[in-house]
């Protein structure tokens, strides 16, 4: 049974950071993409930063160089450093594993529940 647990979501003020992680039990997660999505109310589900099991990361325009993912294979998890902080990051985020091609594609077949990060 695959299980992703998001933490580390919550209310800060522009300009702040946040770090968000990610445990995954019941998949051999080293072997796999790793990504954070986010969906604001209203709007598509889009990637934010997508790491692969050789650490090559990919990021979306938007968080370019703001925020960092990183990813411990011992321990099967995925971060997310979030600094300066927007309003328009405001939003829950998701972290998700499986193929690469299927992960950057948003199709992949296993999620979290998501923790919602708001920034005012």
């Amino acid at each position: 049974h695959v299980q992703l647990v998001e933490s580390g979501g919550g209310s800060v003020q522009a300009g702040g950071s946040l770090r968000l992680s990610c445990a995954t039990s019941g998949y051999t997660a080293s072997r796999r993409c790793m990504a954070w999505f986010r969906q604001a109310p209203g709007k598509e589900r889009e990637g934010v930063a997508t790491i692969d099991s050789d650490g090559s990361i990919i990021y979306a325009d938007s968080v370019k160089g703001r925020f960092t993912v990183s990813r411990d294979n011992a321990n099967n998890t995925v971060n997310l450093m979030m600094n300066s902080l927007k309003p328009e990051d405001t939003a829950m985020y998701y972290c998700t594993l499986d193929q690469c091609p299927e992960v950057v594609s948003g199709a992949s077949k296993f999620w979290g529940q998501g923790t919602q990060v708001t920034v005012s």
